[in-house]
């Protein structure tokens, strides 16, 4: 097994709490514990960019397919210190569940090119690269589903929202692959009110490059709660024992119904802090797996009318 760095613990109080690293639902999972569970290995890791942290690993289910795809985004306050590895658990899950996972890993903050522009950059560029795999691998691009948890809840609502992005601006990509769907996990959106706040530490300020007062226009094309509506199904889930990021989740699903997005719902997990959404080990993994259910049955009523 391996260990995730905890010292981004030292930037967010609500994950210090020290618990025993299996979960069960009395228990809260914390950003130390979290990587201590067993991370099975991908089909395949593959690249979409010459840079070592431009990958993504490629998990499929049984069957001939077209297998329905997730392009999943992992969190860590857009910060280096948190890599790929530790939703692996929940990556395989949803690849036993019948989807095809395409999990990105990114440049963060702390790696050389990532925050702005390159993080969102390479998100694009690794979802678009689902074009080129679906010429090797049966995967039907018709069905695609963004899910992210914590600041890959904000990535996952970004890719769903890039065709409102404007051609003057540096995240502008034309034709990007449409996404049918997003499932956001204990989402980091609101990269306002967390800048203000702190929550992330240097995390969003590194991210934008600056506040919301100093840099407008990056928040304008960067941040979800300015690139509304988005008319795909999405849904929001929250930990109701998560202080920290459940405001964050509840403030995007609120300004997305005054905004007109349609259709969005909000469902809070009520055993859940930041990270038991994402271990199928734990009481909260079928409310994530009934979401996503429902969102790609959601998905399809949509598509077929």
């Amino acid at each position: 097994m391996r260990k995730i760095s905890t010292s981004i613990i030292g930037l967010t109080m609500a994950l210090t709490l020290t618990v025993p690293a299996t979960a069960t639902s009395q228990q809260l999972i914390t950003a130390g514990s979290v990587g201590e569970f067993d991370w099975p290995s991908p089909d395949a890791q593959i690249s979409y960019g010459d840079d070592q942290f431009q990958f993504g690993y490629l998990r499929l289910p049984e069957g001939s397919g077209p297998h329905p795809v997730i392009v999943f985004m992992h969190g860590g306050c857009w910060l280096s210190v948190f890599d790929i590895r530790y939703t692996g658990l929940a990556e395989q899950a949803f690849a036993d569940a019948g989807y095809a996972v395409w999990s990105l890993e990114y440049r963060r903050v702390g790696n050389p090119g990532g925050g702005w522009p390159g993080t969102f950059l390479d998100v694009a560029t690794g979802a678009d690269h689902l074009t080129e795999l679906a010429r090797e691998y049966p995967l039907d691009l018709d069905r695609v589903i963004a899910i992210g948890h914590s600041a890959g809840g904000q990535l996952a609502l970004w890719l769903a929202a890039r065709g409102r992005i404007p051609t003057s601006s540096e995240l502008y990509t034309a034709g990007p692959l449409p996404i049918h769907g997003v499932l956001a996990l204990a989402p980091a959106p609101n990269l306002e009110t967390l800048h203000s706040s702190g929550s992330c530490g240097p995390g969003v300020d590194g991210l934008m490059g600056g506040s919301p007062n100093v840099r407008p226009e990056r928040y304008q094309v960067g941040s979800p709660m300015q690139l509304m509506p988005v008319d795909v199904p999405q849904r929001v889930v929250v930990g109701a024992l998560d202080a920290q990021f459940g405001p964050s989740g509840r403030a995007y699903f609120q300004a997305a119904q005054r905004a007109g997005s349609s259709p969005v719902t909000l469902r809070e997990a009520p055993e859940s802090g930041h990270f038991e959404m994402v271990v199928p080990y734990t009481s909260t993994w079928p409310i994530t797996l009934q979401e996503l259910e429902s969102l790609s049955v959601e998905m399809t009523q949509a598509r077929n009318r």
